[in-house]
């Protein structure tokens, strides 16, 4: 590549030799057809080397695209072109009076890179992002186009799959009726005598966050459905003015507060579609673990506070309902998800991560598959009872390790 090309944190510069964004489907798959090693670039909101290619590679762009948000109104679904972004999905499926189910904290990243890496809201009963996919459509190595739905022996290795199967052009996704949403924050939540099921359950969507600088949350963000029954939440104290999750940063780009209703896209991302997020100065980790060893998960971490505290910016804490997706940080039970905003110096958050991971070891975490983490790949592959499928469904799809970068090689196929 001619010009430098980097993550959205900054933190990885790519190596790849080309970057390319087609403006057809029939150029990209020649394109795919023609190269040897081939990586997609969404959003850019990972911060790890999943998306390299290496220096022999391509790098491939689908943001030339057409940008497809084809609704089906019989159908309540959505047909959505690789490379659009999840705030204008929301804004076209709001305007024909659809919902999706849930949100990530951030509507600007890439709805097709979100769902390949397993990305996730919060809820008890929320599934996550990928758990709304009933099709995929896919560019394999010769170029050929391969569609995998619901029903297929294939699709519950398809659709949360790292990139490692082809170039994900369309995915459908399930809608339900449109639907409102009130924010509420609150201030203080006491981490002893914490009931956490009953907190992650106050409302349709539960963000704890903490600096970890003293035991306990400093805001609780109840999103709440404004067709369910209103709840009280006595453990902690109204926020008394706008609040952002890191502290000292302007609440003005976040999503509205104190209970005024609005529409389901516009509450449930933390922040607001039109606050465009430049380069991040900061690093993201996040541990996914059974939602029953939330509790002793958190007072682990709580031992380690001292540790941690320096480093970091925010940690969030979320839940997500269980699926079916066999490389899904949440496949097969109910989680708790970790979520570790860090400063923006690798050399002294890396110590603090592998401390973080060793304090969570107990717990058989799993980690963001597009996050910052050091879980050696023998033990990640142990946490995946379904990865010898997946390498089935690679290999069928993928014979000669087109789309296979060092990130998948490492962990998703031994040497042995």
């Amino acid at each position: 590549m001619t010009k430098t090309l980097t993550n959205w944190a900054g933190n990885i510069t790519y190596t790849a030799k080309e970057l390319h964004r087609p403006h057809s489907l029939d150029a990209l798959r020649a394109l795919v057809a023609e190269s040897a090693r081939v990586r997609v670039l969404g959003s850019g909101h990972s911060f790890n080397e999943i998306a390299e290619p290496g220096a022999d590679g391509m790098l491939l762009s689908l943001t030339g695209l057409p940008p497809a948000v084809d609704v089906d109104t019989t159908a309540r679904t959505v047909r959505v072109s690789g490379g659009v972004r999840y705030a204008e999905l929301a804004r076209r499926v709001h305007e024909h009076g659809f919902a999706l189910h849930n949100m990530a904290s951030l509507p600007h990243i890439s709805v097709a890179g979100s769902v390949a890496t397993g990305t996730h809201g919060s809820g008890v009963k929320n599934g996550s992002l990928a758990s709304a996919v009933r099709e995929v459509e896919l560019v394999t190595a010769d170029g050929s186009m391969v569609t995998i739905g619901r029903g297929d022996e294939r699709f519950d290795g398809a659709v949360t799959s790292l990139g490692a199967l082809g170039v994900v052009t369309a995915l459908t996704l399930d809608l339900e009726p449109d639907f409102e949403v009130s924010q509420h924050v609150f201030t203080e939540l006491p981490l002893a005598g914490l009931d956490f099921e009953t907190v992650a359950a106050a409302a349709y969507s539960v963000s704890l966050f903490t600096d970890w600088g003293r035991p306990g949350f400093r805001h609780v963000w109840l999103k709440r459905r404004t067709d369910q029954p209103l709840t009280d939440f006595p453990w902690a104290a109204p926020a008394t003015e706008a609040m952002h999750p890191v502290p000292g940063m302007p609440a003005r780009n976040c999503t509205e507060q104190f209970g005024v209703p609005g529409p389901w896209h516009e509450r449930l991302p933390h922040f607001r579609a039109e606050f465009t997020p430049s380069s991040g100065a900061e690093l993201q980790s996040e541990y996914l673990l059974p939602r029953s060893d939330a509790l002793a998960a958190l007072r682990a971490l709580d031992e380690i506070r001292g540790t941690i505290a320096p480093v970091l910016q925010i940690c969030e804490v979320r839940t997500v309902a269980a699926d079916r997706q066999w490389l899904s940080p949440a496949y097969g039970r109910d989680t708790v998800a970790l979520h570790f905003t860090w400063v923006e110096d690798t050399e002294a958050v890396l110590p603090v991560v592998r401390r973080v991971e060793e304090a969570l070891e107990p717990f058989d975490p799993r980690p963001h598959w597009g996050k910052v983490f050091t879980v050696p790949p023998a033990v990640l592959r142990g946490r995946y009872p379904r990865l010898g499928e997946f390498r089935t469904l690679v290999e069928s799809l993928d014979p000669a390790g087109t789309f296979t970068n060092a990130f998948a090689r490492d962990f998703l196929h031994p040497l042995s």
